[in-house]
Order: structure tokens, then sequence, then C-alpha cells
């Protein structure tokens, strides 16, 4: 029980941090044909065209959300200054992109089919598979099931997709949560989750989710 209202808490510390409704309105349709046009010269080589990355230390970006794949653009981009995600380079990939050029690459991979991955170790799926779906009760970790879906699909505008993403990818990405040295987390949910895990238990839970489908 303690989990569980653990994650209805961080729900909705999360929603928070969502954009406006009204704000979200004011925006321009995105243009999935131009946001190819633009990743196939800007995105391409590290993402791949269809964001099915080639290499396991860059992210699988297809069948990601819009909503997600626009903030982390944006928090690339250095915007807004409280929510800056700090990499050098894709800040020097995105710092010639417009906003109408964000959001029109996050359409064109937020509609790209992810291509389907598997667990690669037989030793850890178990531990992995209790962390995600149960959480660690004594540790007050949430589930990650409660936010990102049983089957790591996520929350379209809260939650990414994290179904056959590359472990060695997450793997980085939460330790890098645990570290604090990404920190674009709404409500510092990530930090918070990440600093009860060991190094051990986020390798066997980012397995886990390259295998999900």
């Amino acid at each position: 029980m303690k989990v569980r209202t653990g994650i209805v808490a961080l729900v909705l510390l999360a929603a928070a941090g969502l954009a406006p409704a009204e704000e979200k309105a004011s925006l321009p349709a995105p243009d999935a044909a131009k946001g190819k046009d633009k990743a196939s010269t800007v995105c391409a080589a590290c993402h791949g065209a269809d964001g099915n990355s080639p290499l396991a230390q860059n992210p699988v970006l297809a069948g990601q959300g819009y909503d997600y794949l626009y903030k982390q653009l944006r928090n690339f981009k250095g915007e807004p200054k409280q929510e800056v995600r700090a990499n050098p380079v894709m800040s020097a990939m995105v710092a010639a992109l417009s906003d109408e050029d964000m959001r029109n690459v996050a359409a064109w991979f937020s509609s790209q089919r992810p291509v389907p991955r598997a667990a690669a170790s037989k030793e850890t799926v178990e531990l992995g598979q209790r962390i995600y779906r149960g959480g660690i009760a004594d540790r007050s970790v949430p589930a990650c099931a409660g936010c990102h879906g049983v089957t790591g699909a996520g929350i379209p505008s809260q939650y990414p997709r994290l179904a056959g993403q590359y472990a060695q990818y997450t793997d980085t990405q939460l330790k890098a949560w645990r570290s604090a040295d990404r920190a674009n987390d709404p409500a510092q949910m990530m930090r918070m989750v990440a600093a009860r895990l060991s190094d051990k238990e986020i390798a066997a839970v980012a397995d886990y989710i390259a295998g999900l489908h």
C-alpha cells in the first residue's frame, strides 16, 4: 500500500508539470512530413531515419510520445531554464532548430514503428520484472509499470514509452538520474526513484525493459 500510495503522489506531482491545455491549443499542428525531412539531415546518423537507432548508446525514438520528444528537444535547447537537459552533442544538434522544427521532428518520430527487442540476460530477468511490476516496498521504490504501463507503452503526454529501449541507454539514464547529472524530471520523480536503486537493480530493470512489447 505504501508503494501504491507513492505512485499516486508522484502522478499528481507530475501532472503539475504538464503544459496548460490552453498553451498546447495555441500551438499550430505539427507536420510529420516536414519533420521527416529535417530528421533525415539532423537526426538520422545517430537515431536512424525512422527513429530506430543503430547504436545502443543512442535512444530509440520511434513510437515515443510526441509530447515527451518535444519536451526533451526543448530541454536540450535550454528551454525552460529550470528543466535544462545538459548534453553537449544534443545541444549542438538542436541549436539551429526552430520551435516548429522541433514539433515537426517529434511528430515524425512518434509516428514511426519501433523494432521489437529482447532481454539479453536470463539471470536477471526475474529481478528486473519484479522491480518493474512491483517496485521495492521496503525502500519505497514504486513499480515502473505504475507510470510507464505493464507493457512499457507509457502514458502519452505524461510518461515516456520504455518498451524495446536499448538496455545500455536505459542503464545510463537511470544512473544519470541517480547522480542528478540529468535533472529535467518533473518534481524530481526519476531522481528520487533512481537514488534508491543499486547498479545491479538498474542493470536488471533496464534489460527487462528492452524485452517489453
